[in-house]
This record gives structure tokens, C-alpha cells and sequence, in this order.
């Protein structure tokens, strides 16, 4: 029977996941934090990481700021742009992955297309989807960046939920609404989530 050549062989060579993960004593997932600007997923990822940090494990929190100042730094906001953007975060977030650590991920990933982006290159298996569900109203309000404000006056262009769309998570496996919950108990619920899902089986 033909066998098809390995034609990388190299990564047989490699330490595998299972072996960074035996290092670390814990289960590598990328936890994806998608919701509108404002909502609160960079304010309570930090504090998920926070709590995790002194529970003993290894994360890395990716967000617009350390991604957009970066490795996008050439990229625009529009849509065709956004999806070039979400695909380099999530071939970043698979090297973590393979490296045994625990990804914390916020960005608006506004349609189910640019999520599914994602989701193919990372495996499904592997993403944790959270949606930080609060009201266009809440995070206009809020407008913690000032965007919202930029957006009315037409300075700025293509803000999510303003002058392009966002399609909410049809299915998250975990929903947060911070319309009326506090970052605090925002974060213990979201911490509680994860910790059973990344201690080492």
C-alpha cells in the first residue's frame, strides 16, 4: 500500500503539546473574548489573568494594543483587513497553543465569518468562545477609548456597531452580560469557567 512521504519531517523531531503541557501541569486552550469595544473583554481578561497567574499557570493575553501596535501595524479597519488581522492573532494563538500556555484573547471579531477564521486555524477543539455581551447603548455610554465619540462626529470609520456590523456569537460557551454585572464578578465567573477546563487531565 502507497504511503504518502512526510515531506516535513522536522516536526517529528519536535517536542510535542502533551509534553509542554505535562511541563506546565496544565491544558493549553485559547479562550476568545469577543464583543463590542467597551464591553469589558481586555478589563476582565487582565483580571482572569491575574487570578491565574497566582493559581499557578502560564497565560499570554493578546488584545488590539500588543497585536495592532505590532505584528498588524500595517492594517486597516476594514473588513477585509480585519479578517487578515484575526488570522495572523489566530496562527499566534496556535504557537501558544503548541507551547503548552493558556491564550487570553479579546478582540471584536465582529461576524461569524471572521470567527470561523479562527476557529479553523486554531480547531475547534481548542477555542473557547466568550461573549461579553453588553448593549451598543452601554458601551457608547462607557466610551472608555473616546471611538464611540469619533465615530458620531465622522472621524473615525468602520467602528463595530456603529458603521459596521456585529453578528453576536450564536453559540458562545460562555456569555457574560456586563450591562449589569460588575468587572468583579464578571471576572470570578469567567475564572471559574476556565479553571476546570485547563487543569491537566
Amino acid at each position: 500500500m502507497y504511503k504518502k512521504p512526510n515531506i516535513y519531517p522536522v516536526f517529528d523531531e519536535l517536542l510535542q503539546r502533551s509534553d509542554k503541557q505535562n511541563l506546565l501541569k496544565q491544558t493549553s486552550k485559547v479562550f476568545w473574548f469577543t464583543g463590542l469595544s467597551g464591553s469589558g473583554k481586555t478589563t476582565i481578561a487582565k483580571g482572569v489573568e491575574s487570578k491565574l497567574h497566582s493559581s499557578g499557570y502560564l497565560t499570554k493575553l493578546l488584545d488590539g494594543d500588543n497585536i495592532r501596535s505590532g505584528i498588524s501595524n500595517n492594517l486597516s479597519f476594514s473588513l477585509r483587513d480585519r479578517k487578515e488581522n484575526i488570522r495572523r492573532i489566530a496562527e499566534i494563538s496556535k504557537l501558544f497553543l503548541n507551547c503548552g500556555i493558556i491564550t487570553l484573547n479579546c478582540f471584536v471579531s465582529p461576524t461569524h465569518k471572521i470567527r470561523k477564521i479562527a476557529e479553523k486555524i486554531i480547531g475547534k477543539e481548542n477555542l473557547i468562545d466568550v461573549y461579553i455581551n453588553a448593549s451598543i447603548e452601554t458601551c457608547e455610554n462607557r466610551d472608555t477609548k473616546g471611538l464611540y465619540k469619533k465615530a458620531r462626529n465622522g472621524e473615525i470609520t468602520n467602528l463595530t456597531g456603529i458603521n459596521s456590523p456585529f453578528e453576536p456569537p450564536k453559540n458562545p460557551q460562555l456569555e457574560i452580560d456586563t450591562n449589569n454585572n460588575n468587572i468583579e464578578n464578571s471576572i470570578e465567573q469567567v475564572f471559574n469557567f476556565i479553571l476546570p477546563i485547563i487543569k491537566i487531565k
